[in-house]
């Protein structure tokens, strides 16, 4: 198996992150502009693309970074010795970074104002909740795959995502990164700042609930092909 150096797997993180964003927020904005109103044939729009834009950078991605694209997901790899601290962090500034560039990219494409503060008020316990549970389920979903089919990763990361997109209060957010990026576009994508801190404290919430729960899940309890006795 190759082994990439860290340079190369910071930039495929922040590259991910980058497209990941841009996918969210720019199919959000032609959505919008072309739904006529129709919230419901807009959210479809921003999930249809959103899911599919997963599936293609975590398949080019997984063999260079991970493709974790997500702070959570490197907190719960850091957790589970999948890497090291250090590397973790380098992950998750770059995805922060790649997630702020990908909604700068997004907004210069639509010819809309690069710098933006959204003004959407995402907040209450449902979406809060909505949040853990999106999250809790996006790390389940990646460490059963990668416990039991590595190669079905990526397709089943964009189908939870788009299936949690319907299914949870908040759209699921699920990424720390992506939830800061969102927080500076004021479109159909947007988050307030001031409801952030809230989100991200759900999301790593959900995520270590996940790791916490895939520690014993997914270990089975004997080793041996036998039958039991």
């Amino acid at each position: 198996m190759e082994v990439f150096d860290l340079p190369r797997r910071l930039a495929a993180e922040a590259l991910g992150t980058a497209f990941l964003v841009a996918g969210v927020i720019g199919s959000g904005i032609m959505a919008a502009k072309l739904a006529g109103g129709n919230d419901a044939l807009a959210l479809l729009c921003n999930t249809i693309a959103t899911g599919a834009i997963l599936v293609v950078i975590i398949t080019i991605f997984m063999p260079i970074s991970g493709a974790h694209f997500n702070p959570a997901v490197s907190l719960v790899a850091a957790i589970r010795g999948g890497l090291s601290k250090q590397d973790a962090v380098l992950y998750i500034l770059v995805q922060i970074a790649g997630g702020c560039v990908g909604a700068l990219f997004a907004h210069l494409m639509f010819g809309l104002s690069p710098f933006q503060l959204a003004t959407t008020v995402r907040s209450g316990l449902p979406q809060w909740f909505a949040e853990f549970i999106a999250t809790f389920g996006l790390i389940l979903t990646i460490l059963g795959c990668v416990r039991f089919k590595p190669n079905a990763v990526a397709v089943a990361v964009g189908l939870y995502i788009a299936s949690a997109y319907w299914f949870t209060a908040s759209t699921s957010f699920a990424n720390p990164a992506v939830t800061i990026a969102r927080s500076l576009s004021d479109t159909f994508a947007g988050i307030s700042p001031a409801d952030v801190p809230a989100f991200i404290a759900a999301e790593i919430l959900g995520a270590l609930a996940a790791a916490a729960l895939a520690a014993w899940l997914l270990v089975a309890a004997r080793t041996t092909t036998d039958p039991a006795p």
